[in-house]
């Protein structure tokens, strides 16, 4: 029988390994973006693009587009969030749609998060798809109503949340983020840009790396 301690290290270790697969399994989904036509500077941003964090006219701004189902996204999403923190203030982080085909469920969450920015709550609604992914991900049906539910423990106003994701207009919005990243040569998930450059991510620090890089030269 295993001891507390014991069996308490064999967690500890257990989680760990899981963490480094997942981010291993990130890397080994590193994105390809194809460069824009010499002297073209494509849009990364747009008016309505969702921002998480504003660091002001001086701030670098990274936008990351992402697929809520996408487990290279839940990979990095602690990455992201360290990455955050540890930035707040030089950085204006965005986040913009781009579910992919594979992904059952991935434009259903999108649309729960879309419909979540229409009260303000768009980070929450975030947040809490990336938290449990491993619970509806990777199913081989689409399940709105497990969505619902999120948007229901959110306190959410269910009558509006139910008309935004029934709206067109809500999947019209996902697909522009998506058609936007299409044009800019994305083609997996998650792909970043700093300052309208795409970052190429071949190691576990590339991303720290490009916004430190960024940051720096912005200050000097």
């Amino acid at each position: 029988m295993k001891t507390p301690v014991k069996a308490t290290l064999i967690a500890i270790a257990a989680a760990v390994v899981l963490a480094i697969v997942g981010i291993l399994y990130a890397m080994s989904q590193s994105t390809t973006v194809t460069a824009p036509p010499e002297g073209e500077k494509l849009q990364t941003v747009r008016t309505d693009s969702h921002v998480l964090d504003e660091g002001g006219p001086d701030a670098v701004t990274v936008v990351e587009f992402l697929d809520f189902e996408c487990e290279a996204c839940g990979a990095f999403y602690p990455i992201v969030e360290d990455l955050r923190e540890q930035y707040a203030g030089d950085i204006t982080y965005v986040v913009r749609y781009f579910p992919l085909p594979g992904h059952i469920n991935s434009t259903q969450a999108a649309l729960a998060a879309e419909a979540a920015a229409q009260q303000d709550r768009f980070e929450d609604m975030y947040h809490r798809l990336f938290e449990t992914q491993a619970q509806w991900g990777e199913r081989s049906e689409e399940t709105p109503e497990v969505f619902r539910g999120f948007a229901e423990d959110l306190g959410l106003d269910m009558e509006a949340y139910d008309a935004a994701v029934a709206d067109p207009a809500t999947l019209a919005r996902v697909q522009a983020d998506k058609s936007d990243g299409e044009t800019l040569g994305v083609s997996s998930t998650p792909s970043f840009f700093i300052d309208g450059e795409p970052v190429v991510l071949e190691a576990w620090g590339d991303l720290e790396a490009a916004i430190e890089t960024a940051v720096s030269g912005a200050g000097s």
